[in-house]
């Protein structure tokens, strides 16, 4: 295949800035790292019904980031944090798109939020504000641009994003408040499940591609795609 299709999801707003209607949205930077490391990114609306659809149209998956939380009662907690925010409909569309990608053995890459959900489809849960679970943690809301590099993350030895980034620690940017919640101590930033060809999670954005792990993540991505 010379050029995998690969899917984004779109974030989703009220009335209100770019249009007085509701209205969809991507940051630029998501499809140019799709584009440069060789897949023909598209962009998938919102319809739950329609998620088999879009992926008999594409060869991977990635679920984008977005300022909200997946609803706790989704991964089976009794209590929701005042600081959740959720966007129901993308969220069941998200659900049944990555779920139907995994079936299919179809490569998921999800990036921030995307992280999370995938977690979620997973079987996994969530932190859901970091400052009241993880004690003096450094900030996940970095103050600096989110081209620039927030803080290190640590690469475990053996893993999927081990092998392609090839590197034990990265410098990462960061923009969350929600973290994986079931694994050792500190902050789970990166995640996949080696029971299917290709299911990464990261909880940084490589899309800025601030540094040469980013775009190994993305080009390893698409070469499974290719295949």
């Amino acid at each position: 295949m010379a050029q995998p299709v690969i899917g984004l999801t779109l974030d989703h707003e009220p009335p209100g800035g770019y249009s007085k209607f509701p209205w969809y949205a991507i940051r630029e930077n998501y499809c140019n790292a799709v584009r440069r490391a060789g897949g023909l990114p598209i962009l998938l609306p919102h319809d739950p019904d329609g998620a088999a659809a879009y992926l008999d149209r594409i060869d991977g998956l990635v679920v984008t980031g977005g300022g909200f939380d997946v609803d706790p009662a989704l991964f089976g907690a009794a209590t929701r944090h005042p600081s959740v925010t959720t966007k129901d409909r993308r969220t069941a569309f998200e659900l049944a798109a990555a779920k139907g990608a995994l079936a299919r053995g179809m490569p998921v890459l999800g990036i921030c939020g995307g992280q999370q959900l995938l977690n979620v489809v997973l079987g996994g849960t969530l932190i859901q504000h970091i400052p009241d679970e993880v004690p003096n943690c450094v900030r996940h809301r970095q103050p600096n641009p989110r081209d620039e590099p927030g803080h290190t993350v640590r690469v475990i030895a053996g893993t999927l994003l081990h092998r392609i980034t090839g590197a034990a620690d990265l410098a990462v940017n960061s923009a969350h408040h929600q973290a994986v919640k079931e694994a050792g101590p500190g902050v789970v930033e990166g995640i996949e499940d080696p029971r299917h060809r290709f299911c990464l999670g990261v909880q940084w954005h490589p899309e800025f591609e601030i540094n040469e792990a980013d775009r190994r993540i993305f080009r390893a991505f698409v070469e499974v795609a290719r295949v």
